[in-house]
């Protein structure tokens, strides 16, 4: 298990020992070092995300970048690895950690629950790290609503019918599921325009995405170098 996994867990443990607040409990400002960015990334599912950052990962680009994992109370997909793709957590436990503040942002979607790691955004800022998530739009909100100086990359397909030929290729979701990620993606690309820039996806063109992605953070650098992000 990972150093970060490791914490998430000793906080997943922590708000399970408590009493349940009457409300979160209030966080003051935390300030990242100067120039560390807080970068979102998005996009409808089957679009290619987790592929986009594993050839990010791949990538050894500089300034370093951190990925926080995300918390899900969904099941877990054969291949994926528990504190790598995603905390797997029950609902119980998810949801005591959110009523003890320690997620930045947590939005249900296609019936599970989502949710990032307030502890392990701050602390990659704090130590100069960009760091990158992979929010659905509704979080994605949130996060920008509660972080100004949150970057939002809107990931594209091609067309919605490529997109909806590798949902099915997939071979991941029932008929009734797959029809329901359908009709929201659609509803999720309608929403593009609420993010500060959106990357087309090509098929079979994963590492121009992930360089692509790359340039925008390389130029947010070169503009606001000193910024230091508020979370």
């Amino acid at each position: 298990m990972t150093d970060e996994a490791m914490r998430v867990r000793e906080a997943i443990g922590d708000a399970e020992r408590q009493e349940p607040p009457l409300a979160p409990p209030s966080y003051g400002p935390v300030d990242g070092a100067p120039g560390a960015l807080l970068v979102i990334i998005s996009g409808p599912s089957g679009v290619g995300k987790d592929t986009i950052i594993d050839a990010l990962r791949r990538g050894a680009r500089e300034p370093e970048y951190e990925y926080v994992v995300t918390c899900t109370t969904r099941s877990r997909r054969p291949g994926e690895v528990d504190g790598r793709d995603y905390h797997f957590l029950d609902r119980r436990r998810f949801l005591a950690l959110r009523q003890a503040g320690g997620l930045l942002e947590a939005n249900e979607v296609h019936g599970n629950w989502y949710g990032t790691p307030r502890a392990e955004v701050e602390r990659a800022l704090s130590a100069g790290h960009d760091v990158i998530l992979k929010i659905d739009v509704q979080g994605a909100q949130e996060v920008k609503e509660r972080v100004a100086d949150a970057l939002l990359v809107f990931v594209v397909p091609p067309s919605l019918e490529a997109l909806f030929q590798r949902l099915r290729s997939r071979a991941t979701e029932s008929a009734d599921e797959l029809e329901v990620r359908q009709r929201n993606a659609a509803i999720e690309i309608a929403r593009q325009d609420d993010y500060d820039h959106v990357v087309v996806n090509e098929t079979g063109q994963v590492e121009r995405t992930a360089d692509r992605i790359h340039e925008i953070i390389a130029e947010e650098h070169r503009r606001h170098p000193t910024r230091r992000v508020r979370v």
